[in-house]
């Protein structure tokens, strides 16, 4: 087998390491509730998960304020519907699904 053949197939199988990495953090969200209230690309209670991407993007503090936003609950940020606290989601699993989050385009 050929380097550019090892190289196509390492990349090919990144990218679908990747693709299934978001699939579990999108099972992880609905697990925990989040997709009662949010979806990735358009509004439902709360923001849409790309525009707060967007809305954070370039933003080094941002991972760790939304973090305590989503264990704490809030409002205020996008409207007056407060969302309510998730202290029963995991500090672990409440970290993944916001650096998920700030991934979505």
């Amino acid at each position: 087998m050929s380097i550019a053949k090892i190289g196509m197939i390492a990349v090919a199988g990144l990218l679908a390491a990747g693709a299934a990495n978001a699939a579990g953090e999108l099972e992880l969200a609905t697990k925990s509730g989040c997709l009662a209230c949010h979806a990735v690309d358009h509004k439902v209670i709360g923001p849409a998960y790309k525009d707060v991407a967007a809305k954070y993007k370039g933003d080094a503090a941002a991972p760790a304020r939304l973090y305590a936003k989503v264990k704490a609950g809030g409002a205020g940020v996008w409207g007056q519907i407060p969302m309510p606290p998730n202290a029963q989601v995991s500090d672990k699993d409440i970290k993944t699904i916001v650096d998920w989050v700030l991934t979505q385009k």
